[in-house]
C-alpha cells in the first residue's frame, strides 16, 4: 500500500463523533479569533442562573468549563452526538435533548437567562427570543460565509485563480453579520456586540482533509473518499511538493439580548 493509500485510511478510519478536534493536532492547524468564546462562555455562564447550549455536539465545549449554572440545558440532533454530551455533561446534572437543529425547541418559553452556541448549523431566532426570559442573552460563535471556501473550492476542480492558497476577503451557517443581525433583530432582539474575522488554517496532509471533511460535512456536503479520490491525489501531490494547503475560516461573533 502507498503512503497515500495508508493516509486515506487513516483518514477514513478517525470518529467523527463530538466536536473534539485533539486528533488534528501537529497536523492541521487553525487560528483562533481574538474574542476567546471559551473565555466568553466561562463568563457568562458563571453569572447565569440557568443556561441552554444549542447544537452542543458532544458536550466537549460545556463540560470544559470551569464552573456551569445551576441549571443546564443543551440541544443536539445527531443520536451519536446526543449519548456523548449526556456522558459528558452528567457530572453537572445537565439535561441534553435530541432536537433537530431546525425545529422548534422543546423547552418552555421565558426558561432561560443565557442561551449558547458554537457554530450552529441553523439559528432560529424566533426560538432563542421565546426560551429567553426578558433582559436574558444569546451569545454565539458561528460560521461566516465562504468559511473554507479555497479547499471546498479545490475539491470541486474549481480551485482559486493563480494558487491554492489566497488570502481572505432563520440563519443558517454561512450568513454574514448583516444578515445575522437583521434575523436576530426581526425576532425582537437587541443585537449588542457583532464581529467578523477571517483565520488562516493550515492542512498538513491529506489524512487531515480526509477526516476534516468527514467531520465538518457542509463544506463538500457530498464527500467520500471514493468520489475524491482523484482530487485527493491531486492535493496530496502538491502538499508533498509546496508543502501544507492554506485556507480561511469565517468566524461571527454574535450576542443579542431580549428587552
Amino acid at each position: 500500500m502507498s503512503h497515500f493509500d495508508d493516509l486515506l485510511s487513516e483518514g477514513a478510519a478517525v470518529p467523527t463523533e463530538g466536536w473534539d478536534f485533539s486528533w488534528f493536532r501537529g497536523r492541521a492547524t487553525e487560528e483562533r479569533p481574538s474574542w476567546g468564546y471559551a473565555g466568553l462562555l466561562a463568563e457568562r455562564m458563571a453569572a447565569s442562573e440557568a443556561a441552554l447550549d444549542l447544537q452542543t455536539g458532544g458536550g466537549e465545549v460545556l463540560a470544559a468549563l470551569p464552573a456551569v449554572p445551576p441549571v443546564l440545558a443543551a440541544t443536539e440532533s445527531w443520536p451519536p452526538n446526543v449519548a456523548l454530551a449526556r456522558r459528558n455533561l452528567a457530572r453537572f446534572d445537565a439535561e441534553v435533548f435530541e432536537a433537530d437543529a431546525a425545529a422548534d425547541l422543546p423547552l418552555p418559553s421565558g426558561r432561560f437567562d443565557l442561551v449558547t452556541a458554537r457554530h450552529p448549523v441553523v439559528t432560529r431566532w424566533g426560538e432563542v427570543h421565546r426560551v429567553l426570559r426578558p433582559g436574558g442573552t444569546c451569545l454565539s460563535q458561528q460560521v461566516g460565509p465562504g468559511s473554507v471556501r479555497e479547499l471546498m473550492e479545490f475539491m470541486r476542480e474549481r480551485p482559486p485563480e493563480g494558487h491554492p492558497h489566497p488570502g481572505p476577503a432563520a440563519t443558517t451557517a454561512g450568513a454574514d453579520a448583516v444578515e445575522v443581525s437583521l434575523a436576530a433583530e426581526a425576532a425582537g432582539l437587541d443585537v449588542v456586540d457583532l464581529r467578523e474575522e477571517a483565520l488562516r488554517m493550515e492542512f498538513h496532509d491529506v489524512a487531515a482533509v480526509v477526516h476534516f471533511l468527514r467531520k465538518v460535512v457542509w463544506i463538500v456536503p457530498d464527500f467520500t473518499v471514493e468520489r475524491y479520490r482523484e482530487r485527493l491525489a491531486v492535493l496530496h501531490g502538491f502538499m508533498e511538493r509546496h508543502g501544507p494547503f492554506v485556507a480561511y475560516s469565517r468566524r461571527l461573533l454574535v450576542e443579542a439580548r431580549r428587552p
